[in-house]
């Protein structure tokens, strides 16, 4: 190898992440414990028995949505994915504006969090010590513990979520468990998916926390570049976290209300709302379980923040690359083989949010949590809307050997029931956050506001920086002698074009929105962007 290839600068890491490591990182973000134990109750109170019915009307509508996604993510290679997919089909203004999206939603989902770190810690010690800590040096030693995380290689982190995704998961199937082996209060009952159950006004209010019970799923695309052959694993990742989800979250809260019976779990969950999972693996199993539980919720909040950390970084990477951020958020470890420029920007910020809200007095959960992670969740769900009808022009206007039914009535259908979803959270908001109507009017309006910003902002770079504008989200060069997408994948061992191949023979450089020198397509050519002539 010559020493002028040698001397380029280090790309991430490929070929490291199979599909169990990327289901780890999305199902990880989003934390099934602590979306079990602290909103499932509200979630009984609100729609009766027949709330786990709403779990799996929230996940059938995400498979629906996967379907399209994954199918654009075999021919859309950029390090983008959200900002790229839409940025393809819907033109590159709207690309610009959904990058804008996506840097304030994941970080809006992640530094809110930091709040539930601080309060749920101090919970546990209380419950279990008998102390209570203050929440702010517990979110701050947080901060430092995810940015440790995310400046490591990815292989650390994906290690480290598959410890805690199986802790925090294995207490919930514990507490389930005990409770089929012991039939529940009154015998096991499959009332909660009668319609006459699921089909309660309140099933709306059930089906917005379902669907903030997903965020994050759709990451798996961000991870292109570090998984081993992104054509296949990519996909099954994907359907392997939404339908993990969907199943284990309608599982989960129908054995809970068979912990307490059909009559009273409503009641309990109203009385006891923070309570109702402890008691129940209290009766069912043992005390020790119960304080086995506190503790994994804090380590199941680690896991959502360490998730989505690495996301965000890689957003953050992917658009200094493409050059709307500065080039130093670009650089990469060159042992860790991490973003770890964009991994410190990101920690900075987060202490800069959480240190504001606590200067002012806020609640680390009522007002951090919820008043950050709400617009967070809202431009994830619309980021999915806008992706939805991206499958759909672009698969009409560029050749391609792909079926209707992933690029045309798949896609269509998610559309329609994501903008549904929206409308329902939206809608609901107050359940979420608690707050006054002029609060929660303003936390609506920041994602129309920030879209609307990314479009001032896409303007504006198209007249001050042509060049830039003029490659954002640009296809990797690809080998030309490559067979068309949908064909059969390289083999990284023997094809020097594979990603995954050895990292330490870069090819020539590509596009600034592609994968680094260092990580080779294994693509085959793609049709020229119609976003090329926008």
């Amino acid at each position: 190898m010559s020493s002028s290839t040698s001397d380029k600068p280090p790309g991430l890491r490929t070929g490291t992440l199979g599909t169990a490591d990327i289901s780890f990182f999305v199902v990880s973000a989003a934390a099934p414990l602590t979306v079990m134990a602290g909103v499932a109750p509200i979630a009984l109170v609100l729609g009766g028995i027949g709330a786990p019915a709403g779990y799996l009307l929230a996940g059938i509508t995400l498979a629906i949505f996967a379907v399209g996604f994954t199918t654009m993510s075999r021919h859309v290679r950029s390090g983008g994915a959200f900002y790229a997919y839409i940025a393809q089909g819907l033109g590159k203004p709207l690309g610009i504006a959904a990058a804008l999206v996506a840097m304030v939603g994941y970080n809006g989902m992640e530094i809110g969090v930091y709040g539930l770190l601080g309060s749920a810690t101090s919970d546990t010690a209380g419950a279990l010590w008998g102390v209570d800590p203050p929440w702010l040096p517990i979110a701050l030693a947080g901060l430092l513990v995810i940015w440790y995380g995310g400046y490591r290689s990815i292989d650390f982190g994906a290690k480290v979520l598959g410890v805690l995704l199986v802790a925090e998961t294995g207490i919930l199937v514990l507490l389930a468990g005990g409770v089929l082996l012991k039939g529940g209060a009154n015998g096991l009952s499959l009332a909660s998916f009668a319609p006459g159950n699921v089909l309660v006004p309140g099933t709306a209010a059930v089906l917005a926390f379902a669907f903030s019970a997903f965020t994050g799923f759709e990451s798996t695309v961000i991870y292109r570049r570090e998984a081993r052959d992104p054509a296949r694993t990519i996909p099954r990742a994907t359907y392997i976290a939404v339908g993990f989800l969907g199943l284990f979250y309608a599982f989960v809260v129908w054995t809970v209300i068979q912990a307490f019976g059909d009559d009273k779990v409503v009641a309990a969950a109203a009385g006891d709302t923070g309570g109702l999972f402890f008691a129940a693996i209290t009766t069912y199993v043992g005390p020790w379980a119960a304080d086995l539980m506190h503790v994994f919720i804090v380590t199941s909040i680690i896991a959502s923040l360490l998730a989505f950390h690495n996301a965000i970084n890689r957003y953050a990477l992917a658009l200094a690359e493409e050059g709307v951020l500065p080039a130093a958020l670009g650089r990469i470890h060159p042992r860790h083989r991490s973003p770890y420029v964009a991994g410190l920007a990101q920690t900075v910020l987060g202490a800069g949010v959480v240190l504001g809200f606590a200067a002012a007095g806020a609640d680390p959960y009522t007002q951090l949590l919820l008043w950050v992670n709400t617009p967070g969740m809202l431009g994830l769900m619309a980021l999915m809307l806008l992706a939805a009808l991206a499958v759909v022009r672009y698969f009409r206007r560029v050749p391609h050997r792909e079926g209707a039914l992933r690029t045309l009535v798949a896609p269509v259908t998610a559309a329609v029931l994501l903008a549904l979803a929206i409308w329902l959270v939206a809608s609901k908001v107050a359940l979420f956050t608690g707050a006054s109507p002029t609060v929660n009017a303003v936390l609506v309006a920041v994602v129309p506001a920030v879209l609307v910003l990314g479009l001032l902002l896409a303007y504006r770079l198209r007249r001050t920086r042509p060049e830039v504008y003029a490659h954002f989200a640009e296809e990797p060069h690809t080998d030309p002698h490559a067979e068309l997408p949908g064909a059969a994948n390289p083999d990284p061992h023997t094809d020097p074009h594979a990603e995954g191949a050895d990292p330490s023979c870069p090819q020539p450089p590509t596009s600034s929105s592609s994968t680094p020198a260092s990580v080779p397509p294994n693509r085959a050519a793609t049709p020229l962007s119609p976003s090329a002539t926008d």
